[in-house]
């Protein structure tokens, strides 16, 4: 799964953000580039429903990776 945030996150909605997916078990690897930040998660996320992470403020869109066949 890949967390994109908006352009101008905040530090605190960055920490935000990845307090959620600790606490729902989840670890991620950030990549920050000269425009956006974006969280490669880890983990099993087929069952994870991705409706209140792309609420979270600083969010920009959560894009689930299907798994392979």
């Amino acid at each position: 799964m890949l967390v994109v945030m908006k352009k101008e996150v905040s530090e605190q909605e960055l920490q935000q953000v990845k307090q959620y997916l600790i606490d729902e078990d989840f670890d991620f690897h950030q990549s920050t580039g000269a425009n956006r930040t974006i969280l490669g998660v880890i983990g099993d996320t087929r069952n994870f429903s991705t409706a209140l992470l792309e609420n979270l403020p600083g969010v920009h869109v959560v894009f689930k990776i299907p798994p392979e066949s």
